[in-house]
């Protein structure tokens, strides 16, 4: 069967039920492009889960608040006014009716969102709107989404129709993050790189779990794909496990490259 026709495949179920996919993985590994792309092509709507830490952490950041002051940093979290916007060909997020979606990809940005994102507070707040906002999209005229980020598989939708952690060596991460950050991957755009990959995975597996797919979680090693291979390997995944017609261990080599069960 090819790609189209999963897709469409897939169309025709989600017609008959909502469909909910959960993406996991850690920084570098494609989830959030795959996931978009995927969303895209399934018309589903598509969640950003990162994004709100990013958001966080810029209202925090421009509320002047102590980012070791854990309480107060909770506590602003809980009242900050987050707006997502879920359309995969237009994702975002606004605070406050403020665009923050270029301000929240700054290098100020990611060098300190693991100090918010591992607050427990901070996360049990999220975990509620991202729920909320999961429940909101399958309930919607789309009729599901793909939701990505960390905890996604096994904390905020455990229950998703499918879930895939997708994961990639250390150096295909940081290859990736140095083309999109600094247009290249040489050695030192890789070096400049990578305490935002290495230091913030170290961060959140503090608190997260996003190395090894819990049970139930099918596991996309995507090293050696590239984007389109692995969006093409991710659809197949779905297909196979909302049709019922097989795991992804039963996929063909060519179509699943690196994945495994």
């Amino acid at each position: 069967m090819t790609v189209s026709a999963q897709s469409d495949r897939i169309a025709d179920l989600i017609e008959a039920r909502p469909l909910v996919i959960a993406v996991d993985g850690p920084s570098g590994s494609g989830k959030s492009s795959v996931s978009r792309e995927v969303a895209r092509r399934l018309g589903l709507e598509y969640l950003d889960t990162g994004a709100m830490y990013r958001a966080a952490t810029w209202s925090v950041v421009e509320s002047g608040i102590d980012l070791a002051d854990a309480p107060a940093v909770a506590g602003h979290v809980a009242g900050f006014d987050l707006t997502m916007a879920t359309d995969p060909s237009a994702p975002g997020a606004w605070v406050a009716g403020h665009d923050v979606n270029a301000a929240i990809r700054e290098t100020r940005i990611s060098t300190i969102v693991s100090k918010v994102a591992t607050n427990l507070d901070v996360r049990a707040n999220m975990l509620k709107r991202q729920r909320d906002l999961i429940a909101a999209a399958a309930a919607g005229p789309h009729a599901g989404v793909v939701a990505e980020g960390r905890d996604i598989t096994t904390v905020v939708a455990p229950d998703a129709d499918v879930r895939i952690l997708l994961t990639a060596s250390e150096a295909a991460r940081l290859a990736r993050r140095a083309k999109e950050l600094h247009g290249t991957a040489d050695a030192a755009s890789v070096e400049a790189t990578r305490d935002q990959i290495v230091r913030r995975d170290s961060d959140d597996s503090t608190v997260s779990n996003f190395e090894v797919a819990a049970d139930g979680v099918l596991h996309l090693d995507s090293s050696a794909l590239d984007f389109e291979q692995t969006v093409d390997a991710v659809l197949t995944a779905i297909a196979r496990t909302v049709t019922g017609t097989g795991s992804v261990a039963d996929l063909d080599e060519n179509a699943r490259a690196g994945a495994v069960s």
